[in-house]
């Protein structure tokens, strides 16, 4: 696998070309000292105020205008048509979390591939941000904090098990696959919520508010997935 083009200790952000929601993407700025374009999401950062340290992407919808004011070694040009920018984003960051905005809509089918590349980097952390949710795949074990009857969303992108405590319908002794079980709509039973899967396939999705236990939990987590074998 051939070496990340951005490395950071730190968390960063990741802008990808879809809608940003300045409520959320104000704090995140804040938050993250590295930001990130993917492809079109530089126009975004720039209509932001902020300079992207890195633009990565096939760079089919960064505009002239927009790609003029980037130095051009922050310009990152990947053409291979096989994986969305957002994949080409993930697998070259590495970072103990990533936080992803403007991925989540409003189209579905960019949703569904954002979704899919979730599980398939699963050694990468990261969070979707959107409007109204935060959604990122579930470590082999993550304890949370939130307040009780809370919604607590699980969907699974495969074949995948798992046990529970702190949620109104406990997962132990089920199937969980996306053509059969789902886990939506569950809501906590109480303040502490612990998670444990077998496979790296169960996404989390929690309302956007309470997105800084979310990444409290994630850079907590004990273990991690390994790497895929895709590079």
């Amino acid at each position: 696998m051939n070496a990340p083009i951005l490395r950071r200790a730190e968390p960063i952000l990741l802008v990808g070309g879809g809608d940003s929601p300045e409520a959320h993407l104000a704090p995140l700025l804040a938050r993250c000292e590295t930001r990130v374009a993917a492809d079109g999401g530089a126009a975004t950062l720039l209509r932001a105020g902020a300079l992207p340290d890195a633009v990565i992407g096939d760079l089919d919808s960064l505009s002239e205008s927009d790609r003029a004011q980037i130095p051009a070694e922050r310009v990152h040009h990947i053409a291979e048509q096989d994986s969305t920018d957002f994949d080409k984003c993930l697998r070259n960051i590495a970072a103990p979390l990533v936080f992803g905005t403007g991925f989540l809509g409003p189209r579905v089918d960019h949703q569904l591939a954002a979704l899919t590349v979730l599980t398939m980097r699963a050694d990468r952390r990261c969070i979707l941000v959107g409007e109204e949710d935060a959604i990122a795949l579930a470590p082999p074990h993550i304890t949370l904090t939130l307040p009780v009857r809370l919604r607590f969303s699980l969907y699974p992108m495969g074949l995948v098990h798992g046990e529970s405590t702190g949620l109104r319908w406990p997962l132990g002794g089920l199937d969980f696959t996306p053509a059969q079980r789902a886990g939506t709509s569950n809501e906590t039973s109480a303040e502490t919520v612990s998670l444990r899967f077998d496979a790296p396939l169960m996404l989390i999705i929690l309302p956007v508010s309470h997105l800084p236990e979310l990444a409290r939990a994630l850079l907590s987590a004990p273990d991690g997935w390994p790497a895929r074998a895709r590079g």
